[in-house]
Protein backbone atom coordinates (compact mmCIF):
# COMPACT_ATOMS: atom_id res chain seq x y z
CA UNK A 1 0.00 0.00 0.00
CA UNK A 2 1.18 3.57 -0.81
CA UNK A 3 2.34 5.51 1.61
CA UNK A 4 -0.71 8.27 0.66
CA UNK A 5 -3.36 5.16 0.69
CA UNK A 6 -1.88 4.30 4.68
CA UNK A 7 -2.25 8.05 5.32
CA UNK A 8 -6.05 7.82 3.74
CA UNK A 9 -7.10 4.62 5.68
CA UNK A 10 -5.59 5.65 8.97
CA UNK A 11 -7.44 9.30 8.93
CA UNK A 12 -10.73 7.17 8.53
CA UNK A 13 -10.13 5.47 11.73
CA UNK A 14 -11.67 7.74 14.57
CA UNK A 15 -8.82 6.49 16.85
CA UNK A 16 -5.80 6.86 14.68
CA UNK A 17 -7.67 10.37 13.68
CA UNK A 18 -7.82 11.52 17.23
CA UNK A 19 -4.33 9.98 18.26
CA UNK A 20 -2.79 12.20 15.84
CA UNK A 21 -4.72 15.34 16.55
CA UNK A 22 -3.86 14.65 20.75
CA UNK A 23 -0.37 14.46 19.57
CA UNK A 24 -0.41 17.86 18.12
CA UNK A 25 -1.88 19.13 20.68
CA UNK A 26 0.59 17.60 23.01
CA UNK A 27 3.74 18.40 21.53
CA UNK A 28 3.01 21.85 21.07
CA UNK A 29 2.57 21.79 17.39
CA UNK A 30 -1.48 23.04 17.54
CA UNK A 31 -2.83 25.06 20.09
CA UNK A 32 -5.52 23.06 22.59
CA UNK A 33 -8.16 25.21 21.18
CA UNK A 34 -7.93 23.04 18.11
CA UNK A 35 -9.23 19.83 20.37
CA UNK A 36 -12.70 22.25 21.29
CA UNK A 37 -15.73 20.36 20.02
CA UNK A 38 -13.83 16.71 19.88
CA UNK A 39 -14.17 16.60 23.86
CA UNK A 40 -16.22 15.73 26.18
CA UNK A 41 -16.69 16.03 29.93
CA UNK A 42 -13.61 17.42 31.40
CA UNK A 43 -11.12 16.27 28.79
CA UNK A 44 -10.97 19.51 27.15
CA UNK A 45 -9.84 21.32 30.59
CA UNK A 46 -7.43 18.63 31.55
CA UNK A 47 -6.10 19.21 27.75
CA UNK A 48 -5.72 22.99 28.68
CA UNK A 49 -4.01 22.42 31.80
CA UNK A 50 -1.39 20.37 30.32
CA UNK A 51 -0.94 21.53 26.91
CA UNK A 52 1.50 24.43 27.84
CA UNK A 53 3.72 22.11 29.37
CA UNK A 54 4.07 20.14 25.62
CA UNK A 55 4.42 16.24 27.67
CA UNK A 56 5.52 15.27 24.15
CA UNK A 57 7.39 18.06 22.42
CA UNK A 58 10.07 17.01 20.13
CA UNK A 59 12.89 15.43 21.57
CA UNK A 60 16.61 16.40 19.67
CA UNK A 61 14.16 18.28 16.85
CA UNK A 62 12.28 15.07 15.79
CA UNK A 63 8.92 15.83 15.13
CA UNK A 64 6.83 12.92 17.43
CA UNK A 65 4.64 10.47 15.55
CA UNK A 66 2.19 8.39 16.05
CA UNK A 67 3.93 4.72 15.44
CA UNK A 68 1.26 2.70 16.51
CA UNK A 69 -2.43 2.99 17.37
CA UNK A 70 -4.59 0.35 18.54
CA UNK A 71 -8.48 0.08 19.34
CA UNK A 72 -10.61 -2.25 21.71
CA UNK A 73 -14.04 -1.74 21.55
CA UNK A 74 -15.75 -2.93 25.10
CA UNK A 75 -19.64 -1.69 23.74
CA UNK A 76 -21.22 0.05 20.84
CA UNK A 77 -20.09 3.97 20.50
CA UNK A 78 -17.13 3.31 22.73
CA UNK A 79 -13.47 3.32 21.47
CA UNK A 80 -10.32 2.68 24.33
CA UNK A 81 -7.41 2.95 22.12
CA UNK A 82 -3.89 3.44 23.05
CA UNK A 83 -0.82 5.00 20.66
CA UNK A 84 3.03 4.57 20.44
CA UNK A 85 4.58 8.46 19.98
CA UNK A 86 7.90 8.54 18.94
CA UNK A 87 10.68 10.93 18.45
CA UNK A 88 14.31 10.03 18.08
CA UNK A 89 14.39 7.41 20.57
CA UNK A 90 12.26 8.21 22.29
CA UNK A 91 9.28 6.39 22.57
CA UNK A 92 6.13 7.37 24.79
CA UNK A 93 2.19 5.90 25.68
CA UNK A 94 -0.74 7.61 24.93
CA UNK A 95 -4.23 6.12 25.92
CA UNK A 96 -7.24 7.81 25.14
CA UNK A 97 -11.23 6.89 25.43
CA UNK A 98 -13.78 7.69 22.34
CA UNK A 99 -17.27 7.89 22.74
CA UNK A 100 -19.85 8.33 20.06
CA UNK A 101 -22.67 10.96 20.15
CA UNK A 102 -25.89 10.53 19.21
CA UNK A 103 -25.43 12.70 16.48
CA UNK A 104 -22.51 9.92 15.19
CA UNK A 105 -19.21 12.03 16.03
CA UNK A 106 -16.55 10.92 18.05
CA UNK A 107 -15.02 12.97 21.28
CA UNK A 108 -12.67 12.43 23.50
CA UNK A 109 -13.60 11.89 26.56
CA UNK A 110 -10.14 10.33 28.71
CA UNK A 111 -6.68 10.55 27.89
CA UNK A 112 -3.29 8.76 29.80
CA UNK A 113 -0.03 9.63 29.58
CA UNK A 114 2.74 7.70 30.48
CA UNK A 115 0.10 6.18 33.16
CA UNK A 116 -0.92 9.50 34.43
CA UNK A 117 -4.29 10.35 33.97
CA UNK A 118 -5.08 13.77 32.24
CA UNK A 119 -8.99 13.58 31.47
CA UNK A 120 -12.05 12.33 33.51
Amino acid sequence: MAGSAVARARRNRPHYWFADRLLAVLSGQRPVHWMLGHTVGEAYEQLVRLAPGAPLRPADRVTPVVRECGEFQPGPGVIEAFARIGSGDRVSAMAFRLEQGADQRWRCSAVELGGERVGV
